[in-house]
C-alpha cells in the first residue's frame, strides 16, 4: 500500500472499524474526530494545491498539522482546549495509520510526537447552599416546565452529573423505592455508575415521574423537552 493511495482507505478504516467496532466510541465522538479530521484535510488541500480525493498520508505531515492547529488559535480564535481536541483526533487517526499502513509509519512518528499544549484552567467554585436554594427555587411551580426544571436542577445539584448524563436519564434508571434511593448514570465513553441521591430528591422525583405517568421499568426519558 503506497503512501499516496492509502488516505482514503485509511481514513475509511479508521471510522468503520476503529472508531466503531473496536473502540465502540459513542456518535459524539465519532462526529468530533470526523470534523476535526475533515478540517485538517481541507486545511491540506488548501496548502497544496489539490483536492481533498488527490492527498496522501504524506501531506498530513508534522510541519502541517502545527501549521493548522496554529491556524486554529491564531485565525479561528479556537482556545487552547479546542486546539488540543482536535489534535487528539488527528493523533488517534495516526496511531490507526502506524498500525495499519507500515511504509506511513515515519509519518505517523512524527505528528504522534507533537504535544498537547498547557492551558491555564480556572478554579471552578461550587455554589454556597443560599445560591443554590435560590437557583432551584427560580423555576416557576405551577407549570409543568417549572416543575421539571426544578426537578432537573436538583438532579444536578445532588448527583454531580453532567447535563448530557441528566437528560441521558431513562425512568428506568431511578431506584426511588429502595432504602437508599439511587441512579444509573451511562458518562462518556459509555461508562456506567450508580450514584446514590437524597431523599428530598428522590421524593421531588416521583412527584415528576407519577405526573408524567411514568413507572417503574418504563424506558422513557425522565427529563424532555416536551415539559
Amino acid at each position: 500500500m503506497s503512501a499516496r493511495s492509502s488516505l482514503p482507505s485509511l481514513l475509511e478504516s479508521f471510522f468503520r472499524h476503529r472508531m466503531t467496532k473496536q473502540r465502540n466510541a459513542s456518535q459524539s465522538t465519532i462526529a468530533s474526530y470526523r470534523d476535526a479530521l475533515r478540517m485538517v484535510i481541507l486545511f491540506a488541500a488548501e496548502r497544496t494545491q489539490r483536492k481533498p480525493c488527490e492527498l496522501a498520508v504524506a501531506d498530513l505531515d508534522r510541519d502541517l498539522v502545527l501549521a493548522f492547529l496554529d491556524e486554529l488559535e491564531q485565525k479561528r480564535r479556537n482556545t487552547v482546549r479546542t486546539r488540543n481536541a482536535r489534535l487528539a483526533a488527528i493523533r488517534s487517526f495516526f496511531h490507526h495509520v502506524a498500525a495499519d499502513d507500515p511504509a506511513s509509519l515515519g509519518v505517523a512518528q512524527r505528528v504522534l510526537a507533537i504535544p498537547v499544549k498547557r492551558s491555564h484552567s480556572e478554579v471552578t467554585h461550587h455554589l454556597a447552599r443560599q445560591e443554590f436554594d435560590a437557583l432551584v427555587d427560580a423555576p416557576d411551580q405551577r407549570t409543568a416546565r417549572g416543575r421539571r426544571d426544578r426537578s432537573l436542577l436538583l438532579f444536578l445539584g445532588h448527583t454531580g452529573a453532567r447535563v448530557s448524563e441528566a437528560l441521558g436519564v431513562n425512568a428506568c434508571d431511578l431506584q426511588l423505592d429502595r432504602t437508599q434511593p439511587q441512579v444509573l448514570l451511562r458518562g462518556k465513553g459509555r461508562k456506567e455508575r450508580v450514584v446514590p441521591i437524597s431523599r428530598d430528591l428522590a421524593t421531588a422525583l416521583k412527584a415528576l415521574m407519577r405526573e408524567r405517568g411514568l413507572e417503574n421499568g418504563h424506558s422513557s426519558l425522565a427529563f424532555t423537552a416536551s415539559a
